[in-house]
């Protein structure tokens, strides 16, 4: 499902088409394609005029800002700017947190045009969309680019998919019903608001592919987790996808695809060679809660594709093969980052593969052809004591071991921290009076303590890969968190009420009565990995509590929150955080920070680098995170060296 609540609380105040479709994380391009910088992920810019030796020279270059911003109310959390732009010859791509989608000069920031997908702004509880896609013809690469030729496609919040002319921004009319199509049809009956598009649609030769995020922990007959491809010309219906186990129909007896399913919310890659759609699913619903999901009718359990990596075929839809991450996930361990596609280094030779983090920072490699693991896996006992009435729990849990776990999970009372002796105290009673049996420890009614908690590990920032060198560098946190059951006669004017089981849920990040986490800093720290050999290379805190607290306490580094980073072929490293107000550069080969700029507010996107008119821009969406402290914004910054310097 779609990224946990439990951010809010945690805190403590010039290309081809078969180019654009690359199935590795090469970027060959000093555009910015997708919104991974391939098809396939990787977060990687090929660009290299900002280099470790004249990083600290980048000064801004351009500002634009939409005016598309909603504060908190009691009714509505705060507007979230999640963008990663696309930049295609010159212009770039984006759409703001209210579906409205703008084309701008990538040199200069000028606007050329703005379309409004005239959403309502108020009927949606989490406001943002992460990216837009691209598609350009066969004819457009042979030069005749007439209209929707070069068609920008986004998704909307209340379940639309969009079709626009990337000249002009009009609705290219020949897509749908003059323009978009509604991904809600045959649904089971919901509200709007459980249901809409927040990742940019993926692009498969003339297919675009989307699943949608549902809204967590709210019944367990939510709308079908459906992923479903059209023809990117006609907006017609090619394939779906509703992820039920093998023997069980996929459409219920309404007609309708059959729900409860787990969802696709986060980003889909492609691998065009190969004709696949590799999708992360979400685990089913509702997170906490998984009683009622044993098999029936010979079929096996309802989330028989939950938490996991699945691979369909690019025409038809059907599986090629899956590999879950966690098995009868009910800790919402969902995978919430984009599958990213790699050549990989195994023993004498190099294999396709694909990367994935998850938030129990566990780093799984798998063959793209198949789904084995590239690495060992062990299939080792979990808990199996203090799971409530009516729930089940599977007997064993996958552990990937090439890479090191890059959170602890062996967290107990004894690990308590504090600011001080009278907070740690409180922290220590608090860890001993939760049911703790290490990762994988089911919610209970008594309280269970989650170690990483349901933010993650790694969430949906995705880790960035230098494909020469195989360096992986991914945000993680290092926060636990308590998730406790509570009987249906106790849940009245509960937010996450879990309905049709027999508990709503509560939960929170472990917190000690000052506000800050149970566990010692750092609380989020960028994690280098060297992939061929699995070992850290290096790790730093990432943000500091400058704009958390007054001065003089901004000593602690390390903050838990949203961050991505992003990695250039020059040896550079970017990225902000939710809940700081700066924006970094870091050397890739041992994570000394090289600059740093003062922003307005908080920059939680994933930052992207692109050329224009030979001068190299690094870019980054600055407008905060509904779960952060920082305020809403809308600023797309664009920084790049002096005139003189980038001529040197």
């Amino acid at each position: 499902m779609r990224s946990s609540t439990v951010l809010c609380l945690m805190l403590l105040a010039a290309c081809t088409a078969q180019q654009a479709q690359q199935s590795t994380a090469r970027a060959d391009s000093t555009d910015w394609l997708a919104w991974g910088g391939t098809a396939g992920g990787g977060h990687f810019g090929a660009a290299s005029q900002i280099h470790p030796g004249n990083v600290g020279e980048l000064e801004l270059a351009w500002v634009h800002q939409s005016g598309d911003i909603r504060e908190a109310s009691a009714a509505l959390p705060k507007s979230s700017l999640q963008v990663t732009p696309i930049v295609i010859e010159g212009v770039m791509y984006y759409c703001t947190p209210f579906n409205r989608v703008f084309a701008l000069d990538a040199a200069t920031g000028e606007e050329r045009w703005v379309f409004d997908a005239r959403i309502d702004r108020n009927s949606d509880v989490l406001n943002h969309c992460r990216g837009v896609s691209s598609w350009r013809s066969e004819a457009w690469h042979k030069g005749q680019r007439g209209v929707c030729e070069h068609r920008i496609i986004t998704g909307t919040l209340d379940a639309r998919l969009i079709a626009l002319d990337a000249d002009t921004g009009r609705l290219c009319s020949d897509f749908g019903d003059s323009g978009a199509v509604d991904i809600a049809h045959r649904l089971s009956p919901h509200e709007p608001v459980e249901y809409g598009i927040t990742s940019p649609p993926a692009i498969l030769g003339d297919t675009v592919i989307t699943g949608a995020a549902v809204l967590d922990n709210i019944r367990t007959d939510a709308p079908a987790g459906v992923v479903r491809a059209y023809d990117v010309r006609s907006g017609a219906l090619r394939w779906a996808w509703n992820p039920v186990p093998p023997g069980l129909s996929e459409i219920d007896a309404d007609g309708n695809y059959r729900s409860g399913t787990t969802n696709v919310w986060s980003i889909i890659s492609v691998d065009a060679e190969r004709n696949l759609v590799i999708v992360p699913t979400g685990n089913s619903p509702p997170d906490f809660y998984g009683g009622h999901r044993r098999g029936t009718g010979g079929a096996g359990p309802l989330d028989y594709y939950s938490s996991s990596v699945v691979a369909l075929n690019g025409s038809t839809g059907e599986v090629v093969w899956h590999f879950q991450t966690v098995h009868h996930d009910i800790w919402d361990y969902d995978v919430p980052a984009q599958p990213t596609l790699i050549d990989l280094p195994v023993g004498n030779g190099t294999l396709p593969a694909v990367v994935q983090v998850t938030k129990t920072g566990r780093v799984f490699a798998l063959h793209r052809d198949t789904g084995r693991p590239l690495w060992p896996v062990e299939e080792r006992p979990a808990p199996q004591a203090g799971a409530a009435d009516g729930e089940y729990l599977a007997p064993t849990q996958p552990y990937p071991v090439h890479v090191e776990p890059l959170v602890a999970s062996d967290f107990g009372a004894e690990d308590a921290w504090g600011i001080t002796p009278w907070d740690r105290g409180a922290c220590k009673k608090k860890i001993a009076a939760l049911q703790n049996q290490g990762l994988f420890t089911p919610p209970s009614e008594q309280g269970s303590l989650h170690f990483p908690f349901s933010g993650g590990g790694n969430n949906w920032g995705s880790p960035s890969i230098d494909p020469e060198t195989g360096l992986m560098v991914v945000y993680t946190m290092h926060v636990p968190g308590i998730a406790k059951l509570k009987p249906r006669d106790q849940c009245e004017g509960s937010s996450q009420p879990q309905l049709g089981t027999p508990y709503c849920i509560e939960v929170a990040p472990l917190l000690s009565p000052l506000g800050v986490p149970c566990s010692p800093p750092p609380w989020g720290t960028l994690d280098a990995i060297d992939l061929a050999s699995g070992a850290l290379r290096w790790r730093v805190p990432m943000g500091t509590t400058r704009d958390l607290a007054p001065f003089p306490f901004w000593f602690f580094k390390g903050l838990p929150g949203v961050a991505a980073p992003m990695m250039t072929a020059s040896g550079l490293v970017f990225s902000g955080i939710s809940d700081e107000h700066s924006f970094r550069a870091f050397d890739a080969s041992n994570g000394e920070l090289l600059w740093q700029r003062r922003l307005p507010t908080a920059a939680n996107a994933l930052p992207m680098t692109y050329v224009a008119d030979g001068r190299q821009f690094v870019v980054v969406a600055v407008g905060g995170h509904w779960s952060a402290s920082s305020p809403p914004g809308d600023y797309i910054m664009a920084f790049a060296l002096p005139t003189a310097a980038a001529e040197r």
